[in-house]
């Protein structure tokens, strides 16, 4: 029985990037390889795990951690059926920590899988890469982990671009052109076509929003490398879901 600490189970709406506005049901996972600066989510484990009533109520009951993947299939389906839903989003922390999980849910559910990923463990995507649709991959720049995570990055897009996939960086004033440019370059070697999201950051713990001048800034460059840059912000943030 394959089973996993989660965090919540609900239905809303994309709030970042490519697929922003589009409905889905979030799978939110424990547990996280990183500890990035501007952070805002629970990654422990957590004794109970909330489990939306119905499709977008925003009202939970509690079930006790581990749920097996049969549980939180049955519930992911149930939503997809009460509200037509644009695919099942497995988010966290770092979701591939629970790749075995993720793939008992996905045989088990008639549902796009999107993966919403720090974009390192790329041995872990290789093993269940069949079974995933979208590939959200966020770069980690130095600035943001303390490490260069660039060679792993660039070995989990080698895998990632068979798939959907687009890559994200979150752009805060700490950011330097450096670390920038170094991503950028790594995403053009492997396709130039692959889009990539600026995503100002949502200022937390000691990290500052970017000048609207250095997105700017940071667009123009990285579109001298790639043929498809956007800038979009949190959009969730705005509307206060989840």
């Amino acid at each position: 029985m394959i089973d996993a600490n989660l965090i919540e189970i609900f239905s809303s709406v994309q709030g970042e990037g490519k697929y922003v506005g589009y409905r889905q049901v979030f799978v939110r996972l424990t547990g996280c390889n990183l500890r990035c600066a501007y952070c805002d989510t629970k990654i422990r484990k957590q004794k109970y795990c909330n489990f939306e009533t119905s499709a977008g109520s925003m009202k939970f009951y509690r079930i006790q951690n581990p749920i097996t993947a049969d549980k939180v299939a049955a519930a992911a389906q149930a939503m997809i059926n009460e509200v037509p839903t644009h695919s099942i989003s497995f988010t966290g922390g770092e979701p591939m920590l629970h790749c075995d999980f993720i793939q008992a849910v996905a045989e088990r559910v008639n549902a796009k899988i999107f993966l919403e990923t720090n974009g390192t463990l790329f041995n872990e995507l290789e093993r269940i890469i069949k079974n995933i649709d979208i590939i959200s991959m966020d770069i980690k720049l130095p600035s943001v982990v303390g490490t260069d995570l660039l060679e792993n990055h660039r070995r989990f897009l080698e895998i990632a671009k068979t798939k959907d996939v687009y890559t994200k960086i979150v752009i805060s004033a700490e950011t330097t052109t450096e670390e920038f440019l170094k991503a950028v370059q790594m995403i053009a070697a492997i396709s130039k076509d692959i889009l990539l999201i600026l995503q100002p950051v949502t200022p937390f713990n000691e990290v500052s929003a970017a000048a609207p001048s250095e997105l700017l800034n940071f667009q123009a460059l990285a579109l001298k490398y790639l043929n498809n840059v956007r800038v979009i912000p949190q959009t969730h943030r705005l509307i206060n879901v989840f």
